[in-house]
């Protein structure tokens, strides 16, 4: 008895003093946790203020089979399953059967419903057992948040959205997802809690807690109308043509705002959805509206003029062993330069640059580099494509790469970049960079402002601005686009035709392309600026750009300005509603000002109390529809996280 008495002893002094730090760190971790408080993202608008993207509270309902006693249970378990069943168009006798099942496998997380509205959740919760609580009725609530696009599938790519894996891994799409961490996200808070038994926890004190910190709004550049127009003028071309995919890109040109963005891919079944942000992320040859380009290059340096004469010859030619083809048949023969793009004439550019650049083509690629299409533009949307400019000296480089390049082929550019420079030449010069963020808001409370920023105040001389600008116009009234002519409305632009895979081994069987336009409009006094580019069109149906992208060119522009003329004069209208206004200002100085007091909400419209009041994490009952009239706990009361308050109507 003695030696196990000090057998005793020795145990216990080492348990209180050699590991005693352990245990009770061990006690610690089982008793008390630190809770996370997510804090709300913020919203992302279009820039009329509507809405593109928010989060939605969603609900799991989850009944806990063991914890009513037998008595409670059988007196409720029919008018819950008669409950259950309006909700939900099941038989009574189902869900009576399903409960009982759960009650006698002791299963105490049986679910109800799943990813439910808050208005459903409300309703369920006060079904019969269930509005007992948790203690006595069994009820278990799990609350997440659903990121919505209130447009659809309209841009949702663009729109984005910020995702986390359960590996830790992040992805970021679109808009959403290149302002989540700086702007969106918010900052999370915290609390400590204490285990106080049967799996519930309270929180230790107040002064433990940090208050988490809701993300800020943004409001992006996109306009609501013009985006619809561009995503149903693109969808409707890829759907005849049977394209792979296609994207546009409508851009105002003074400022570089991004107006519109659609980007829709081919599925299995052949239905098109936004898979990829090909605007941004896709680097391709760009085909013939890198004509522009070569064309800007030759007049800057002076070695042609619009008017100088090239020989096209019969539409084919041989450029160092390979022959160079014109599409027309029998070719163009002695032709002017300006005609030489009115009509896209391969030869003609290949002869061109070759001729006045062959012997340093370093010249050729700087001048192309000055106006920085060998960078990327360095837009906020994560993926942007990389472009593939050439340069003597590169592996690919060869004695065919400069004819080559002349009409777009052996580089590579995004369509945002082509549709850069174009907005460049309809803005006289001046290169501004692309952006989708417009300003940054707390509330009515602007954060951050954003500005245009201009890449190259002159690209060229106005001299080469104003022959590009009246050869992009010609264009469309007797070029390449003149099938996108209208009398009653100017547009400027240039198609594209590129070959694509044509490495590939099938492809002389099956021949794949790029169609393309690039342009801008009206050709007086720009204000929008706008790329079309779909890849793969069936070959059967057509495949050069002025039939297949130009028209949806001509569908966009037309439609901004003669579906939505109002729009544009409404929004100049500085108009407010006092009793709107006064409404928001109330309910934002109580926002702002109690956080854990329990404010006066009797006067204020259901919805603004029930945003209020959940947000200070409280439980909210509502009894009825309107104007505040009760409210259960006085205003000035020192209130607790989910302590439960009573509004009466």
């Amino acid at each position: 008895m003695f030696v196990f008495a000090l057998a005793v002893a020795f145990k216990l002094f080492n348990i209180q003093f050699v590991q005693g730090d352990k245990y009770r760190e061990l006690a610690e971790e089982r008793t008390i946790k630190n809770v996370v408080i997510p804090a709300n993202r913020g919203n992302v608008y279009a820039v009329d203020g509507s809405l593109l993207a928010t989060s939605i509270p969603k609900y799991d309902i989850r009944f806990d089979a063991l914890t009513p006693t037998t008595t409670t249970f059988e007196k409720y378990v029919k008018p819950l399953s008669d409950s259950l069943s309006k909700y939900s168009g099941k038989s009574s006798s189902y869900y009576q059967n399903e409960l009982r099942k759960a009650r006698a496998n002791k299963n105490r997380y049986f679910l109800l419903a799943r990813n439910i509205s808050y208005t459903d959740y409300t309703r369920i919760r006060n079904f019969p057992l269930l509005k007992l609580g948790a203690f006595k009725g069994g009820l278990i609530v799990e609350q997440t948040t659903k990121r919505e696009h209130p447009m659809g599938g309209i841009a949702q790519r663009s729109i984005g959205y910020e995702r986390f894996s359960d590996d830790g891994t992040v992805t970021r799409a679109g808009i959403d997802g290149a302002f989540g961490s700086k702007y969106l996200r918010g900052v999370d808070g915290h609390r400590w809690k204490q285990k106080i038994g049967q799996g519930q926890w309270k929180p230790i004190a107040d002064y433990n807690e940090v208050e988490p910190k809701d993300g800020y709004d943004i409001y992006t550049t996109i306009d609501v109308n013009i985006q619809d127009i561009a995503h149903h003028a693109l969808l409707k071309q890829l759907e005849y043509y049977e394209a792979e995919h296609g994207c546009v890109v409508v851009m105002e040109v003074k400022t570089g705002e991004i107006r519109a963005i659609s980007n829709l891919g081919k599925t299995k079944d052949g239905f098109y959805y936004e898979k990829l942000n090909y605007a941004v992320g896709e680097s391709h040859e760009p085909g013939s509206t890198f004509k522009l380009m070569a064309l800007a290059a030759a007049l800057e340096d002076k070695v042609v003029d619009t008017s100088d004469v090239v020989d096209t010859g019969s539409g084919v030619k041989r450029f160092y062993g390979r022959n160079i083809f014109d599409s027309h048949h029998g070719g163009y023969g002695k032709i002017s330069v300006a005609r030489a793009l009115e009509v896209s004439s391969n030869i003609g550019f290949a002869t061109i640059i070759d001729d006045y650049y062959s012997k340093n083509p370093s010249k050729f690629i700087n001048r192309i580099k000055s106006w920085h299409l060998n960078e990327p533009l360095g837009v906020a949307i994560i993926g942007e494509g990389q472009p593939d400019i050439p340069e003597p000296g590169d592996k690919k480089w060869s004695k065919n790469a400069l004819p080559s390049m002349a009409y777009g082929y052996n580089l590579s550019l995004t369509p945002l970049q082509t549709l850069s420079f174009y907005n460049a030449i309809a803005n006289d010069g001046e290169m501004v960079k692309p952006h989708f963020l417009r300003e940054v808001r707390e509330f009515d409370k602007t954060i951050e402002k954003v500005e245009k920023k201009v890449i190259e105040n002159k690209i060229c001389s106005d001299e080469t601005t104003k022959k590009l600008q009246a050869i992009l116009k010609n264009i469309v009234v007797r070029g390449t686009g003149k099938g996108l002519y209208s009398p009653t409305f100017s547009m400027s632009g240039k198609t594209g035709t590129a070959q694509t895979e044509y490495w590939m081994a099938d492809w002389a069987e099956n021949k794949r392309y790029i169609s393309s336009f690039a342009g801008y409009f009206p050709s007086e006094n720009p204000k929008y600026s706008c790329i079309v580019v779909i890849h793969k069109p069936s070959t059967k149906k057509g495949y050069y750009g002025a039939d297949v992208s130009g028209p949806v060119f001509k569908a966009i522009a037309q439609k901004i300005f003669t579906d939505t003329p109002i729009t544009d004069e409404v929004k100049t209208l500085d108009f407010k509603n006092s009793i709107v206004q006064k409404d928001f200002e109330n309910y934002y100085d109580v926002a702002q000002t109690y956080k854990t007091i329990m404010p006066d909400v009797i006067g204020m419209p259901t919805m603004d109390a029930l945003s209020l009041l959940e947000n200070m994490g409280l439980k909210v009952k509502v009894e009825g529809v309107g104007i505040i009239k009760k409210q259960s706990i006085n205003k000035g009361t020192k209130v607790q996280k989910n302590q439960t308050v009573i509004l009466n109507i």
